[in-house]
C-alpha cells in the first residue's frame, strides 16, 4: 500500500510502498478515504514535543474511511462501517481517568500518528473500541478534519463551560479556530473572533463573528471597547499570544489552552490571576462521545468544515503551506487523487 512515512525525526516524509497492515486481536483495518493536515503531524515528524513519536513512522491522526477487516475478538464495528481514527488511538479503560469519563487523560494511551502509525496511508489499523462512526449524512472530507480539530475545540468549549450571556472569544480562525468559532455559537455565547489575516477575518464574518479583531492593531483597546471576554479559547501555539488573551479576560474569566508552543513555556502574571479570579485550563482534544457529538451537529447542519483538498504524495509542500499559513483554514488529504 502506499504510505507517507518519516524516516527519522526532522527529515522529509517519503512516500512508499509499505505491507498492508493485519488487524490484531481487538483491532480493525481501515481504507482510508481522507486524512487531514494537522500542525501536531509536523511536530510529530519533526520531533518538536519532548516525547518523541515512533519511528519510522506514519503520521495522520484525522483519518476517516471504511472498515475492510476485522481482528479477532469482540468488536463495536463491522466491516463497511463507516469510521473516524481519533487522535486518542487507544485508552486502557480501567485506571481513574478512563473510569471517570476523561479517557483522553489516561494513564497508558496509545496516540494514532504518533504512538501508532496514522492515516497518511491508503490503509490503517486501529482498534476497535476507538474508532468513532461516522453517520452517512457528513462526507469524508468534511469527517476529516472534525476528527480533530473539531472535537478538540468542541472539548476546549465545554470546559470552559461557557454562559449564554458571556462572550467567548476564539483566537486564530484556522483549522481548530474556524471550528471553535462556530461552536462557541452553538453554545450560545457571543463571539469574538481574533486573527492577523484578512482572508482569515473575512472567514470569522462569514462564519457569523459577533465582532472581528484584527491583532495587528491595538488588540487590548479593541478587546476592552468589547467589555473584556468571559472565555478564552487560544489556538495559536504562541505564549505571546496566550498572554495577551489573558490579559483581555473579565473576573472570573477562563482562559483555555489547545495550543502546544514547542518551546513548551508559558509566563502569566499571578497577582492580575489571583485578583480577578482566572482559571487557566489546558484541554487535550476530546473523548470519543465529544467526536460523536460534533459528527451529530455536523450532520444537522449546524457547523460547516472549510478545508482544501491534496494529494498524499504533496505532503511535504503541504506542511510547508499550513508553517506559512497558505491555507484556507485545513487540508484534506483526498486518498482517491494521486
Amino acid at each position: 500500500m502506499r504510505a507517507a512515512v518519516v524516516p527519522s525525526l526532522g527529515a522529509p516524509l517519503e512516500i512508499r510502498d509499505v505491507e498492508t497492515p493485519t488487524p490484531g486481536e481487538g483491532q480493525v483495518l481501515v481504507k482510508i478515504e481522507a486524512s487531514g493536515v494537522c500542525h501536531t503531524d509536523i511536530h510529530a515528524a519533526r520531533g518538536d514535543w519532548p516525547v518523541k513519536p515512533k519511528m519510522p513512522l506514519i503520521p495522520g491522526h484525522e483519518g476517516v474511511g471504511n472498515v475492510v477487516a476485522v481482528g479477532p475478538g469482540d468488536s463495536p464495528v463491522q466491516v463497511g462501517d463507516r469510521v473516524a481514527l481519533p487522535w486518542l488511538g487507544h485508552a486502557c479503560g480501567h485506571c481513574r481517568y478512563c473510569i471517570a469519563g476523561w479517557e483522553t487523560y489516561c494513564l497508558t494511551p496509545q496516540y494514532m500518528g504518533y504512538t501508532m502509525d496514522g492515516g497518511y496511508a491508503d490503509f490503517t489499523v486501529a482498534y476497535a473500541s476507538h474508532v468513532v462512526k461516522i453517520p452517512d449524512g457528513v462526507s469524508w472530507i468534511d469527517a476529516a478534519p472534525i476528527t480533530c480539530a473539531g472535537v478538540t475545540t468542541y472539548k476546549a468549549l465545554k470546559v470552559a463551560r461557557p454562559q449564554p450571556a458571556e462572550t467567548a472569544m476564539v483566537v486564530g480562525i484556522g483549522g481548530l479556530g474556524h471550528m471553535a468559532l462556530q461552536y462557541a455559537r452553538i453554545f450560545g455565547t457571543t463571539t469574538v473572533a481574533v486573527d492577523v489575516e484578512d482572508a482569515k477575518l473575512q472567514l470569522a464574518k462569514d462564519l457569523g463573528a459577533d465582532h472581528v479583531v484584527d491583532a495587528r492593531g491595538d488588540q487590548a483597546a479593541a478587546l476592552a471597547d468589547l467589555g473584556g471576554v468571559d472565555v478564552a479559547v487560544v489556538t495559536v501555539p504562541s505564549p505571546a499570544v496566550m498572554r495577551a488573551a489573558h490579559a483581555a479576560l473579565n473576573p472570573n474569566g477562563r482562559l483555555v489552552l489547545v495550543g502546544l508552543p514547542a518551546d513548551n513555556r508559558l509566563e502569566l502574571p499571578v497577582f492580575e490571576t489571583v485578583l480577578k479570579g482566572i482559571s487557566v485550563i489546558g484541554s487535550l482534544v476530546g473523548t470519543r462521545n465529544d467526536l460523536a457529538d460534533c459528527f451529530a451537529l455536523h450532520a444537522q447542519g449546524h457547523t460547516r468544515v472549510v478545508a482544501e483538498t491534496r494529494r498524499l504524495e504533496d505532503v511535504n509542500e503541504c506542511f510547508e503551506d499550513v508553517l506559512a499559513g497558505r491555507v484556507p483554514a485545513r487540508l484534506v488529504f483526498d486518498m482517491s487523487a494521486s
